[in-house]
């Protein structure tokens, strides 16, 4: 929605827009990542904006259908209320999952600085919520004999941790990386009602097996990756550092301090090769920041949270919620300190689709393989990687509009224009490993304007981009024979013996990756690679 629309919106109330719809994109080259699959389990059909003002056609009803959603939001005004600015925004959306508080730079410094998750509502913060709630009842009730002496303490703790996970669940929204963190808490919470081991790698198995079983496209995507990834190699790392003689694992009074360090320096292995697969980039103070973020995160932040929510209802929230601010104060200081270092993120490019497939069954085969014959997996981890590290980019890349192209030179992909098809030429160059702005890319040598187009070479093969006003007119004589011609439009009457890739064949074929061949140009359409499915008919 364009402008200041003046529109409290509140759920349940009926809009009437004028709204200018389109389809999802499909992939921005072949093998990219396809918005209309996303789009298609999101259940989203279309995406599309207005310039015109939104008007209410009815107020929201009365009832209890999104009496959740109403709580969530008046939670979070309520809290950026008394918590004012980016803090207030930070912690209203570490409790409720509302992030349109937060400013673009604080987000931004979050990524740079590998502190991100901790504004998603996963397995850390599900696990810190419902750990505090157990642990306070475990031991509270242990405190009195007479109870602790009678009853399975546990067992009700675990009850009521599992309560609890349920209505945070609730109150967050119930985005799909809190369902996963949910259905891990539960199990491991089922564990104990059941006299069974909570932690262990049979039970992170049953979490996933039962995700799988409901969200089954979720194995692609970056969350179940990389909170598998981390919770598989923190059982193996402590399973391992359990059966280590109790002198070997250094002062019991720097313990805590230890366990903090090797907990981050695990869970940040585990999940780095993933994420930059998913995300081209590394952040290489990742560690420094969550030591110094994730201790306050589950000390202090998460249990005021808890507190804060316990004692609201009698109005006495205040010292809970300033605990609160001067935690999430602190966490967005340390990102905004690590973002601002030199070097703070490093760009990789995107690996070759085999790697990550390649990469896990590797690790898991290390985890689960028992002797000497678990080296395999160390193996193919390093084969995989060395894949990774020789991996080609396209030479060319052709946007699905054709009126961008870009073209891989020796001073990094040059690209036809500053402006236009923005989503697109940031991917680009995300995938390139490329840091450069498209505005900076468009600077590059390697297209050379010709009249009314820009030329340029592909091995042996000469091409040409036609596109805006000249492109018409250009076309005759651009279209030669031997000769690459990318043009914009559709083309009515073939111009000449050229190879020509119109917006007829790029409307079917989507965004195409050339490359230079021994015959001519070797072309892969996004549509082929994708292949059809319900969402890329």
């Amino acid at each position: 929605m364009h402008g200041d629309q003046g529109l409290d919106p509140v759920p349940g109330m009926v809009v009437m827009m004028t709204g200018h719809l389109a389809p999802p994109e499909g992939p921005v080259e072949p093998g990219g990542f396809d918005f209309r699959r996303h789009a298609w389990f999101s259940g989203i059909g279309a995406v599309g904006y207005t310039r015109s003002p939104v008007l209410v056609l009815e107020p929201a009803a009365a009832g209890t259908a999104l009496a959740v959603t109403r709580l969530r939001l008046r939670i979070s005004k309520a809290v950026q209320a008394r918590i004012p600015g980016d803090p207030g925004a930070f912690a209203a959306a570490i409790l409720t999952g509302d992030r349109s508080g937060i400013s673009r730079k604080t987000l931004d410094d979050l990524r740079a600085a590998n502190l991100s998750h901790l504004l998603a509502i996963s397995g850390l913060h599900m696990g810190l919520l419902t750990g505090f709630v157990f642990a306070a009842l475990r031991y509270g009730l242990a405190l009195i004999p007479p109870l602790a002496l009678r009853l399975p303490v546990h067992k009700i703790a675990a009850a009521v941790a599992l309560a609890a996970a349920g209505f945070y669940l609730a109150l967050s929204g119930g985005n799909v990386a809190t369902q996963r963190a949910f259905t891990m808490v539960a199990v491991m919470l089922v564990a104990v009602l059941v006299d069974r081991r909570a932690i262990s790698l049979r039970s992170v198995a049953i979490a996933a097996t039962i995700l799988l079983v409901f969200r089954p496209e979720s194995l692609t995507e970056a969350g179940f990756q990389m909170s598998f990834a981390a919770t598989v190699a923190l059982v193996t790392a402590f399973n391992a550092l359990t059966r280590l003689p109790r002198n070997r694992r250094g002062p019991r009074w720097a313990q805590p301090i230890l366990t903090v360090i090797f907990t981050s320096a695990v869970a940040g292995a585990a999940t780095a090769p993933i994420a930059a697969a998913h995300f081209n980039r590394i952040a290489d103070y990742g560690l420094i920041a969550n030591l110094a973020s994730v201790p306050l995160m589950g000390a202090v932040v998460m249990p005021a949270a808890v507190i804060a929510g316990l004692v609201s209802p009698l109005g006495l929230a205040t010292p809970a919620l300033w605990m609160m601010e001067q935690g999430t104060r602190w966490i967005l200081f340390v990102a905004g300190w690590v973002a601002a270092l030199d070097g703070a993120v490093t760009p990789v490019p995107a690996p070759p689709g085999a790697v990550l497939p390649i990469l896990a069954l590797g690790a898991l085969w290390l985890v689960i393989w028992p002797g000497r014959a678990r080296l395999a997996g160390a193996v193919m981890m390093l084969a995989a990687l060395g894949l990774w590290a020789s991996a080609d980019r396209p030479t060319l890349l052709v946007a699905s509009s054709g009126k961008m192209v870009g073209l891989m030179t020796d001073h990094g992909r040059a690209l036809s224009k500053p402006r236009g098809d923005g989503f697109a030429t940031r991917s680009w160059l995300e995938n390139d490993g490329d840091p450069a702005l498209p505005a900076v890319a468009a600077t590059r040598p390697g297209l050379g304007a010709v009249t009314g187009a820009l030329g340029f070479r592909l091995g042996t093969t000469r091409a040409v981009h036609l596109f805006g006003k000249g492109a018409e007119a250009a076309l005759p004589a651009a279209c030669q024979p031997g000769t690459l011609v990318i043009y914009d439009k559709a083309a009515k009457t073939p111009p000449g013996p050229c190879l020509l890739i119109d917006a007829d064949y790029l409307r079917k074929s989507g965004a195409l990756a050339i490359d230079p061949g021994p015959n001519g140009p070797r072309v892969r359409r996004a549509q082929d690679t994708a292949g059809t499915r319900l969402w890329s008919r």
